[in-house]
């Protein structure tokens, strides 16, 4: 399984990622706090086959056993969230002391593992409580984050030296209130948008909290990214395609490097953004440390505000290889992306904080789980790492998605991205083929094999 092209340089992070709800379960044990996630995943017809995560991968109670496939595989590194509820389950005020010493106890056994941990601290399991009182679209929910992560960092800032603030805003505010796919359902530009920008304030404050309580810690936040490219070199397409990345990439990205809301998507969403108060834009560029970026596939756009016959012929096509999300596998994406983040926006370091792909993974008669696509998609999208940090992109660390299958979301227990297979019924783990490859990348990295 050796591939000397994937040599990286001397302290570059491998790792794996997981999310809280996604994972845990004990979804109401130990006086954990509902969350919205808890609340969706309840209501009937809102993820596929009724599923929940009340239990999910049992990692509340498994976490030791994770930990030592986590070390038998050789991560470095492992990127977990905290779920919010659990550590304040009204969201504000009152803390529970055993939400915050499972997470203690969480980090204590990844440093003893040779484990360095990366907290994220909000990966979209608000508490319900705070949703009750308006969410996001609140900007009391900004504040409240700010006290939550006033909770967490001083419990873990003595041992937990790399932090995100948020995961994938833009899921968080577009998916789920404008939308309506993820949790809390809504449908609402004007919510989505306020939602967005209170998420980017809860950032900004929750850095603040971060610089006081974790000196010298490295602090970002991670933002997904998918790429647009036309259809065709139509102008109807290329309008397509900017719109699309404003929208997705652009919203976020921009004020967070200090050049404020694009000026062309708030004429496109004619909202007033009346939310948006004196000095907020200047207190969410604060610098961060890093940018954690999350990729999987680009987007083709192709415009809907001109008939097929009045556009241009389309000249880009998908690729012949799709992934069980229905996303095309395009490692090329990721290379160019890293390049305009480095070259055009210019933040002091990278993390690919997920990447990854769901296949239809099953245990072969000999009980392991051989997932070569998986295996292929990995090594292409690192390759294509090594050749942007080759150009002079500060690309730190790697993490893979998922360190095992889990709750994904709208879709339940039917999509895995897992390295490491779980049997739902059983809570057994199998350490897949692509998990075993990505150890020994990360042993050849490490010059632990010849």
């Amino acid at each position: 399984m050796s591939d000397q092209r994937l040599l990286f340089p001397k302290g570059f992070v491998w790792g794996a990622a997981t999310a809280s709800y996604q994972i845990e379960g004990a979804w109401d044990e130990d006086g954990k706090g509902e969350s919205i996630w808890d609340r969706f995943s309840h209501t009937p017809g809102k993820v596929d086959n009724g599923d929940t995560g009340d239990a999910a991968c049992d990692h509340y109670h498994r976490w030791r056993e994770d930990v030592a496939l986590m070390r038998e595989m050789g991560l470095k590194a492992y990127r977990f969230s905290i779920s919010w509820p659990r550590v304040l389950p009204e969201g504000r005020g009152r803390v529970n002391p055993a939400g915050l010493d499972f997470y203690s106890r969480l980090v204590d056994g990844l440093l003893e593992a040779g484990i360095e941990p990366f907290v994220t601290l909000y990966h979209w399991d608000l508490p319900q409580r705070l949703q009750d009182e308006g969410g996001w679209p609140e900007r009391t929910s900004a504040e409240a984050f700010a006290g939550y992560t006033e909770a967490v960092s001083r419990a873990l800032g003595d041992r937990v030296k790399h932090w995100i603030t948020l995961n994938e805003p833009w899921v968080s505010a577009f998916v789920g209130y404008r939308d309506g796919r993820h949790a809390p359902g809504h449908t609402n530009l004007h919510e989505a948008l306020a939602a967005a920008h209170h998420l980017l304030l809860a950032h900004a404050q929750a850095l603040a909290v971060l610089r006081g309580n974790c000196p010298g810690a490295a602090l970002g936040i991670t933002l997904n990214f998918t790429p647009q490219e036309p259809a065709s070199p139509s102008r109807a397409d290329r309008d397509a395609a900017r719109w699309i990345d404003g929208y997705i990439n652009r919203w976020f990205l921009d004020p967070l490097a200090g050049r404020g809301y694009p000026a062309d998507m708030a004429q496109a969403f004619a909202d007033p953004l009346e939310f948006v108060m004196p000095g907020d834009m200047e207190t969410i560029a604060a610098p961060v440390d890093f940018l954690g970026i999350n990729y999987y596939t680009r987007n083709i756009a192709r415009s809907e505000a001109v008939g097929e016959e009045e556009n241009a012929p389309r000249t880009v096509f998908r690729g012949d290889e799709i992934t069980e999300m229905d996303w095309e596998v395009y490692p090329e994406g990721l290379y160019r992306l890293l390049g305009r983040l480095h070259f055009g926006y210019d933040f002091p370091a990278i993390y690919i904080t997920e990447n990854g792909a769901a296949f239809d993974d099953r245990p072969g008669p000999d009980g392991q789980v051989d997932d070569p696509a998986r295996l292929a998609y990995l090594r292409r999208h690192l390759e294509k790492v090594r050749q942007a940090i080759e150009i002079g992109v500060p690309v730190r660390g790697y993490f893979a998605w998922s360190l095992m299958d889990n709750f994904e979301w709208a879709f339940g227990y039917s999509k895995r991205f897992g390295l490491v297979y779980v049997d739902y019924p059983t809570q057994r783990r199998i350490l897949k083929s692509s998990a075993k490859w990505y150890g020994q990348v990360i042993r050849e990295n490490a010059g632990e094999t010849g």
